[in-house]
């Protein structure tokens, strides 16, 4: 066996469909590891496709143009080895492979095991699971290429791969691969971003390199590659138990390669790397979503952003986003790449590229009040966007007006409240839209997961939008990475924003109407949907589980209040925006939490609490 091999991981931000963008990617990664004289690259999951096809891995089409890029791929690897990931269709059945390729030959594809059906994952729908211990062949351009679970051999070096999913089962194709006398395992992943969430692939790696004694190498997916997923792009080396690197996360770059020479004879001359920064939460969320929002912008091909600006937490959060968003990636690429991936005119100052791409418009009423205004223009005027102001209280007025005439009564606050409210969200929505498309850009909707738990928003008024960037997150952690943001980041503009207590501002002030008056406190929403949607407990377990935290007879309101507004709400839910995946827990039924439009709203579970 040889001494050492230098080992390159490649993480890719890829777009679906975009054949000579993806491969283009690929070669530049694989001229990049030779560059750095790695003796083999490895790239993430289903690296020529991009992972997040969805139900076009159904089409076998897919797989054979995504065949026909790995053709192109191969004369490109003399004198290295290529590990890259495809969709592979024979025998009317389609797989989730890794190929080898060395010197211009494929040595052989290895297929996916175990197929990931949590969360936000579908596979079972899209691939078969190939069974451990089993090789076939399949003929392409004359030659009989090896398929199934196979080992390689590079310099004596004896390798094999568990694919994302198959590493986190409890039988586990490295179980077999140890058997075999293999000492490297590669992952290549397409596992989705949260909060936190890389401390435990971490934490895999490393335990995985001690049980099956071994170095262990693992790719991931960089980028937003599809729209509502965001990968972190993690490479992280380990060896006999020692971390030898982890490569910087949420990269804006196109790709990242990260080298790390390994000794199998002596795990202790193993190349330890250097350490990559290590975020804190709120600045995880910060980096998670600005590069989200910048792939989105870029592969969407508009001119910028707009939002609805009211001044509260929501919608000041996607503002100090989207220049975040700016910051961050103008530092790390470039204003001259960074203009030219937006198609922007160039610039080179943080406030005028906000300006550029961000509009903002503050729409009164007459319930509005004189602290949300100035918060809204401060912000505004702090991060360099656009930002204008009018009243909507003529619209208001007019769409009351003929429905009092429909109906022959006068509209009052006791007897019409939900109205009445909804009435000015909704007049908002025709000229913040037409302002969108004036300018050729996104709309932003505001909405946060907390509230759209409950239905705590007006559909086709505060939901309009074409992109909900906070809707994965919950209310308290927005009010409080707010006030990081002021700390920490310098918006001194929030501090308007900062010292108001949330609300809709769609009450007369004289009713002083807060989030939390109408709903609950915002703490104890999140504790019960926590306990009923990510550990799936029924109302009474909720609530006891919660009894010693708060008074059990304002808790038995709040956790029917809850499950009868979520059950409620599912309508509204199934139409908001596009939402980032951001932490542990997403409510959105197109990705991850899937209810029933109609049911019996919890009426037994919730008749069990008395």
């Amino acid at each position: 066996m040889s001494n050492q091999l230098r080992i390159a991981g490649a993480s890719l931000n890829q777009t679906p469909l975009d054949w000579a963008g993806n491969t283009s990617r690929i070669l530049d990664a694989i001229r990049t590891a030779r560059e750095q004289n790695a003796d083999i690259v490895c790239f993430q999951e289903l690296g020529i496709t991009g992972y997040g096809c969805e139900d076009l891995h159904l089409h076998p089409w897919l797989s054979e143009r995504a065949w026909v890029e790995l053709e192109k791929i191969v004369p490109h690897t003399k004198d290295i080895v290529v590990c890259i990931g495809l969709p592979v269709h024979f025998s009317d059945k389609t797989w989730n492979g890794a190929c080898v390729i060395h010197d211009t030959k494929i040595l052989g594809i290895t297929l996916k095991q175990n197929l990931a059906l949590d969360g936000v994952h579908y596979e079972p729908r899209w691939f078969e699971a190939w069974t451990p211990n089993e090789v076939t062949h399949i003929h392409r351009n004359g030659k009989d290429i090896s398929v199934g679970d196979l080992v390689y051999d590079i310099k004596g070096v004896r390798f094999g791969f568990e694919i994302c999913e198959d590493a986190w089962r409890k039988v586990r194709p490295a179980e077999i691969l140890c058997q075999r006398g293999v000492d490297l395992i590669i992952n290549p992943s397409a596992s989705h971003f949260a909060l936190g969430k890389s401390q435990s692939r971490e934490a895999l790696v490393v335990e995985s390199s001690v049980k099956f004694n071994c170095a262990y190498v693992y790719v991931n997916v960089l980028g937003n590659e599809a729209g509502r997923m965001i990968y972190d792009g993690d490479i992280i080396f380990a060896h006999k138990g020692r971390m030898l690197g982890v490569h910087r996360r949420l990269s804006f770059h196109p790709f990242r390669v990260q080298t790390c020479t390994i000794e199998f004879e002596d795990s202790s001359k193993s190349q330890v790397l250097p350490k990559t920064d290590i975020t804190d939460r709120s600045d995880e969320f910060a980096q998670a979503v600005s590069l989200a929002l910048f792939d989105y912008l870029r592969k969407s091909k508009v001119k910028g952003f707009v939002l609805s600006l009211s001044g509260g937490a929501d919608s000041s959060c996607c503002a100090v986003l989207v220049s975040e968003m700016v910051r961050r990636a103008s530092a790390e690429i470039g204003w001259d790449s960074f203009c030219s991936q937006l198609g922007l005119e160039p610039v080179k100052d943080v406030k005028q590229a906000v300006g550029k791409l961000l509009t903002t418009a503050y729409q009164g009423t007459e319930n509005s009040s004189t602290q949300t205004l100035e918060a809204a223009r401060e912000l505004a005027a702090s991060i360099g966007a656009g930002f204008h102001q009018w009243k909507i209280d003529d619209e208001v007025k007019s769409y009351i007006a003929k429905a009092e005439n429909a109906i022959g009564r006068k509209l009052e606050w006791e007897t019409d409240d939900v109205a009445m409210q909804n009435i000015q969200a909704r007049a908002r929505s025709p000229i913040i839209w037409l302002l969108a498309n004036i300018k050729q850009s996104i709309l932003l909707t505001t909405s946060n997961r907390s509230e759209g738990d409950v239905g705590y928003a007006t559909m086709d008024g505060d939901t309009s939008g074409s992109l909900a960037p906070i809707a994965g997150i919950d209310k308290p952690f927005i009010m409080s990475w707010l006030r990081w943001a002021e700390q920490h980041l310098g918006y001194t503009g929030l501090q308007y924003v900062n010292n108001l207590q949330p609300t809709a501002e769609l009450r007369p002030q004289a009713r002083a109407q807060t989030d939390e008056k109408d709903l609950m406190p915002y703490p104890v929403l999140v504790d019960i949907e926590k306990l009923a949607f990510l550990y799936r407990k029924p109302p009474v377990e909720v609530y006891k589980l919660l009894s010693e935290k708060y008074d059990p007879v304002l808790l038995k309101g709040y956790v029917k209040k809850f499950f009868g507004l979520w059950a409620a709400n599912q309508w509204k839910r199934e139409r908001l925006a596009p939402s980032f995946h951001l932490d542990d827990l997403n409510v959105d039924p197109r990705s991850w939490l899937r209810f029933p439009i109609l049911s019996a709203g919890f009426k037994h579970e919730l008749e069990e609490l008395g």
